[in-house]
């Protein structure tokens, strides 16, 4: 009874969050055919310019690029709060001589990061990190366009010889276990069938953990953000190399 009553309240606590923070992000018109065929909000696109996070004089040095959600852009936190300044941060701590450009907009879903895709691997870009995918668990769009974005934005990158890093997401589970299933299941697919580096969840031993996520019970907060770095983190070294070459 007591693990019934557990996995009730888990599901209500989700589900809640999950509103909360689609309440909480720019719209974008929720449609039952491909994604990639939705249209950025003009604020979502006023705000889509990437923000590096490195010092105006490391502008020569490769770029390392996250491409993600409000997850990534830092909602909430201060720009030296935010997982990519975090990274950059790790980065010139130990010796990589990388510039982390922050290209995380909020409320965007996997066809608003196809559509930026290619102003945001401008540079000397090596490396990328894919967050995307959790606003299309929020609005429940299809996991076939969502897999199929996230496929073009990997190939993309690859044909220019940048690395990968792809970070799996959790949908809700108001859209029935078949769905989250299946969304949970393109993440694994798309890092088998690419050879990318996969971190399964970017929100792991953050996500439903009141003390490590803001007021909206989503976004992480300070000290949730330092896990995620850290998780990040483990992926991305194996993967660089110290003169940034």
């Amino acid at each position: 009874m007591i693990l019934q009553h557990m996995v009730r309240r888990m599901r209500h606590v989700v589900i809640g969050l999950a509103l909360a923070a689609a309440a909480c992000s720019p719209a974008e018109p929720r449609t039952d055919g491909p994604a990639s065929s939705a249209v950025a909000p003009a604020a979502s696109a006023a705000a889509a310019e990437p923000t590096s996070t490195a010092a105006s004089a490391q502008g020569g040095l490769p770029r390392i690029v996250f491409l993600g959600d409000s997850l990534t852009a830092g909602l909430g936190l201060g720009i030296e709060q935010s997982v990519p300044s975090l990274i950059q941060a790790r980065l010139d701590a130990e010796g990589f001589k990388y510039e982390v450009v922050n290209a995380g907009v909020s409320g965007d879903t996997s066809a608003g990061g196809l559509r930026r895709l290619e102003w945001s691997l401008d540079g000397n870009v090596r490396l990328l990190v894919v967050e995307l995918g959790a606003n299309d668990g929020l609005r429940g769009l299809p996991a076939a366009d969502m897999k199929r974005n996230l496929a073009q934005v990997i190939s993309t990158a690859q044909r220019r010889d940048v690395r990968v890093i792809l970070t799996g997401m959790e949908a809700p589970p108001n859209y029935g276990a078949a769905y989250t299933s299946e969304f949970r299941q393109v993440f694994r697919d798309l890092a088998r069938e690419t050879g990318v580096a996969f971190v399964p969840f970017f929100l792991a031993g953050v996500a439903g953990n009141p003390a490590l996520n803001q007021g909206d019970g989503i976004h992480p907060n300070a000290e949730g953000a330092r896990i995620v770095e850290r998780t990040i983190w483990r992926a991305l070294a194996p993967l660089l190399n110290r003169q940034g070459r």
